[in-house]
């Protein structure tokens, strides 16, 4: 085994390895004080908070189409990183990154539910990945602006939405250095087709609702594949009801009730109100058309179509309190 003389070294003395990481650290400090970045970030917070992108000069500035802002924002940085890695080459950027051999991301700002990120997606790494066979949507929004390259993309939009599936409507698309590509990602996914060479975009994201659960759905007939809740703490709380229905937990079944009756996002409740009708029918079916009968709730029309189908196959649920459905 080869070991480069730079790595043999670090065995008895990390002193130049924790000296490039504190000059990194200091480059990185210095940049955010300038301020553009500083701007920036006041603003990120802002827009974290809600504020429209209109209302915010600097983001406005970075995601204008053919603006020379984004370059200068970005450009910026990466000349600094690239200067420091060149001499110290082993150091660690002190920003989050991520890095699958077809997307590198660095994180330039975070506040709240919102983040600023750089991109770079090679393209042939892209050609090496299968066709996608399905797209996700999640209660984002996103802009991009390209700094270099181009992609070739489809957009799938969602034009109506059924429990089980959705009608898909897709449409082939041009980015191209300069543009800037708006979407609200519950409604329109991007798939990525063809790149020549590298992209690298300036991406801006908000969470709108972080309890709205992310869809995935098959492109070639529309079926909903997989749904994922939009928090960990929704996540953990639809683990946990499942788990009291394998374990056969009758007496919570009053407590999934609740929960299927409160506000939230709709992948819990409805995961509660399934849980609750096996464990107790009476309990659960009375929550059930609860809920059916509320006309501003997202819930009422799937949860009277699955009423209707249970008084179908037990018709003593109308009037029983308690049977095995």
């Amino acid at each position: 085994m080869h070991i480069r003389p730079e790595l043999a070294a670090l065995r008895s003395d990390d002193a130049p390895q924790r000296q490039a990481q504190a000059r990194l650290i200091a480059a990185v400090d210095g940049w955010r004080a300038t301020p553009p970045v500083a701007a920036a970030t006041t603003d990120l917070n802002r827009f974290g908070r809600g504020a429209q992108l209109e209302e915010l000069p600097l983001l406005t500035a970075l995601f204008s189409a053919d603006d020379p802002s984004a370059q200068q924002f970005a450009g910026t940085l990466v000349s600094l990183l690239v200067a420091e890695l060149g001499g110290d080459p082993l150091g660690q950027v002190p920003l989050r990154h991520f890095s699958d051999g077809l997307l590198a991301s660095l994180v330039l700002a975070r506040a709240g539910g919102a983040a600023l990120v750089l991109q770079a997606i090679d393209g042939e790494a892209l050609a090496r990945r299968a066709e996608p066979t399905s797209a996700s949507f999640a209660a984002t929004e996103t802009w991009e602006h390209v700094l270099a390259g181009a992609a070739w993309v489809e957009r799938v939009r969602i034009g109506q939405s059924l429990p089980d599936r959705a009608v898909l409507h897709r449409e082939p698309s041009e980015l191209r250095a300069g543009m800037v590509a708006h979407r609200f990602c519950a409604e329109e996914a991007q798939l990525l087709r063809r790149i020549p060479g590298t992209m690298v975009t300036l991406k801006l994201q908000r969470t709108l609702d972080p309890s709205a659960p992310t869809r995935e759905y098959r492109l070639a007939d529309g079926a909903l594949l997989h749904q994922a809740a939009g928090s960990p703490r929704e996540s953990r709380l639809e683990l946990t009801a499942a788990l009291l229905g394998r374990m056969g937990r009758s007496d919570a079944a009053p407590l999934l009730a609740a929960m299927a009756e409160e506000e939230g996002g709709s992948g819990l409740r409805w995961q509660a109100l399934r849980e609750c009708l096996g464990l107790d029918s009476a309990v659960g079916f009375a929550a059930l058309r609860t809920i059916a009968q509320r006309s501003d709730d997202p819930l009422a029309a799937p949860a009277g179509a699955l009423m209707g189908q249970l008084l179908e196959q037990y018709p003593e649920l109308a009037g029983v309190a308690r049977c095995l459905a």
